[in-house]
């Protein structure tokens, strides 16, 4: 069990806060596989407090998603307390999450995302002065550092604990990184140690081993999972069963994994509408297929594709070659379902 302030989750899997891919539809599968806490893509403070339609869509939460930590980012802690007010008050979010680790240069322009790194002193006034004005649990996702001349990761979260958080979320990557290179467990580890709130762990966790490796190198109270779940919620679900039970079920079949993804087009159709949930499944669809024998024939007719019925008859057609084709044929086409 993870327990975040006043929330528990029932297991120690949590989805990653990814922006373009956290919505609705995709977290709810999410929870479906049994992760036990799921995050939403982040939201602008100023765009919540302005009352921007995208953004207020973006703050819907369905009940089956709970417990849901709902995360907000911004440089400017007046309007960061007004987007958290609202978000307290006005959804059924369980968890108020601060984002310090986008490493993206329109958001760091901005005082927001990993610019908050480099300014530990103001990130406790900062979360003390969000935490007074809200009822729900504060928790921050943060980097390591801005670079690696500027590390200053346990300075960082231990401000967040002064100020009143109720856990911390911490990938092991510095801003100038990206998503390049390794993520540092050591120093993740190290926030732990000097922290005695909750602290998540979070990159290069692709693998339930992962997921078990970084609690046993870390002693992180949870293990965030982000582009390891990509078109693989069942990454998530055989992480969950690995941790409670050391046993890896089986990896998914190729049609169970096309029907998967058909459920994820049409419920994002339902929050979107087909023509923009068709055109934003594309990049789904491509990675729910990777590793498939075949598979970019089938990607490259699906980044031209419109419709939701020409989505599912290609996919219908594809799951059906691969169930007629010859063992031999097979073979020589590498054949091996990842």
């Amino acid at each position: 069990m993870l327990k975040i302030g006043n929330v528990e989750a029932p297991n120690r899997v949590v989805l990653a806060p990814m922006a373009g891919v956290c919505n609705p539809a995709f977290r709810l599968i999410a929870k479906e596989f049994g992760t036990g806490l799921v995050c939403a893509e982040m939201v602008s403070d100023k765009a919540i407090v302005h009352g921007n339609a995208r953004s207020m869509e973006m703050l819907y939460v369905d009940d089956r998603e709970k417990p849901l930590s709902l995360q907000i980012f911004g440089g400017d802690t007046e309007t960061l307390v007004q987007a958290a007010r609202i978000v307290d008050q006005h959804t059924n979010a369980d968890i108020i999450d601060i984002n310090m680790g986008c490493p993206v240069p329109k958001i760091t322009k901005c005082d927001a995302g990993a610019r908050w790194l480099l300014q530990p002193d103001k990130i406790e006034a900062m979360i003390a002065t969000v935490v007074a004005a809200v009822s729900k649990p504060v928790t921050v996702k943060m980097r390591i550092g801005w670079d690696s001349e500027h590390i200053y990761a346990v300075e960082n979260a231990k401000a967040v604990e002064r100020g009143g958080g109720s856990a911390v979320s911490v990938h092991g990557r510095t801003r100038e990184q990206l998503y390049t290179g390794k993520a540092d467990w050591d120093i993740i580890r190290e926030v732990k140690q000097a922290l005695s709130i909750p602290v998540i762990g979070n990159g290069d966790v692709v693998t339930p081993e992962d997921a078990k490796r970084m609690l046993d190198q870390t002693g992180v109270d949870g293990v965030m999972i982000g582009r390891g779940a990509l078109g693989n919620p069942w990454m998530l679900y055989r992480t969950v069963q690995y941790l409670a039970n050391g046993e890896l079920p089986p990896e998914p079949s190729a049609e169970e994994k096309i029907r998967i993804a058909i459920l994820h087009m049409d419920r994002l159709i339902a929050l979107k509408g087909e023509h923009v949930a068709v055109r934003e499944m594309r990049k789904h669809m491509a990675w729910y297929l990777k590793g498939m024998t075949g598979a970019a024939r089938v990607k490259d007719i699906i980044m031209e594709t419109e419709k939701r019925d020409e989505m599912v008859r290609t996919l219908d057609a594809y799951v059906e070659h691969l169930a007629t084709s010859s063992v031999s044929g097979i073979a020589e086409e590498s054949a091996v379902l990842h």
